[in-house]
């Protein structure tokens, strides 16, 4: 595998929006200045003014046909070090079969953005082996980056390595004791599960994945999550760790909290499984690569994951 550049200043990253468009062009427009103020070489591959250039398309940035062109000429860019990404919201799923994976594999880069932006990063770390970081999002956090901002810098440079601890410390909590390396994937639960029976589902046999989601109920992450246990996903991973499920309170009195689901779904898993990981729909979150080796180890009374490798290669 050849890994993604680490980045510096002069590092170019171009920012695309292969999903939604932005819902606050100041605020885009903060974290467009936010790159460059860091000392990044930031391409936009759109012409005219944000208004113009990022006007929506229904609930799309653009047409499939836009989307699909404007990621594959950002990953085409030999001179490109990363691609970040506005925002999530809809739309990656449609162009999956649109991206140009074999100069992917040519032109090794680091993608960054969470969400729907899932669905591209396990997509091309399936079809060519990219490691992304599950992160901030141009167009949402970055005008406005606090704590997460020395994370994920780090991350950026090469030097988020060892433990996972969230923003303020936090630290995971145990649910099934066990201990197991792997590759580390996942990110957005609803993402994750519509790409079961797809190509563009990495293999989970022996992997640590870690999700979360927003907006849905109890019975809707039942739902999800039985879709991985059926397919027979679950039970081959390695190791699995839950970050926040956030703003899915139930609107039926009969309903089981997303706490009881959630360990439900735990018990068919062979290996150590933790949740507390401090990472979803909200800021600040502890950033998250995707494709590197990671330890998992829980007991009774705690719980560590642990980065055995950087997302990029030092001195690239």
């Amino acid at each position: 595998m050849t890994l993604p550049r680490s980045l510096g200043p002069g590092s170019r990253i171009v920012v695309v929006a292969p999903a939604g468009p932005p819902r606050n062009l100041p605020r885009l427009a903060d974290g467009l200045d936010a790159l460059r103020n860091r000392g990044y070489d930031v391409r936009l591959l759109r012409d005219g003014p944000l208004e113009t250039a990022f006007a929506p398309h229904g609930y799309l940035s653009a047409s499939d046909d836009a989307r699909a062109d404007e990621f594959n000429r950002a990953l085409r860019d030999p001179a490109a070090d990363a691609i970040f990404c506005v925002r999530g919201g809809y739309g990656t799923l449609r162009i999956l079969d649109r991206i140009d994976y074999d100069a992917a594999q040519r032109h090794p880069k680091l993608l960054v953005g969470y969400s729907d932006i899932t669905a591209l990063q396990l997509a091309l770390y399936a079809k060519a082996g990219w490691r992304s970081i599950s992160g901030a999002m141009v167009g949402v956090e970055w005008g406005a980056m606090d704590t997460d901002e020395e994370r994920l810098l780090a991350a950026l440079v090469g030097g988020f390595a060892g433990d996972v601890a969230g923003p303020q410390g936090e630290r995971l909590a145990p649910l099934h004791a066990g201990d197991a390396t792997g590759t580390l994937l996942g990110g957005n639960l609803a993402l994750v599960a519509r790409l079961v029976g797809t190509p563009y589902l990495p293999d989970l046999t022996g992997a640590i994945l870690f999700l979360e989601d927003v907006y849905e109920e109890p019975y809707k992450i039942d739902g999800l999550l039985a879709q991985l246990k059926l397919a027979g996903h679950l039970e081959r991973l390695g190791g699995l760790v839950y970050g926040a499920f956030t703003d899915g309170a139930p609107t039926v009195d009969t309903s089981q909290t997303t706490d009881e689901v959630l360990d439900h779904y735990a018990a068919f898993v062979n290996g150590p499984v933790a949740k507390g990981l401090v990472y979803g729909h909200f800021s600040p979150k502890t950033p998250m690569p995707i494709g590197v080796a990671a330890r998992l180890t829980v007991d009774e009374n705690d719980a560590r994951l642990v980065l055995l490798e950087p997302v990029v290669g030092f001195g690239a």
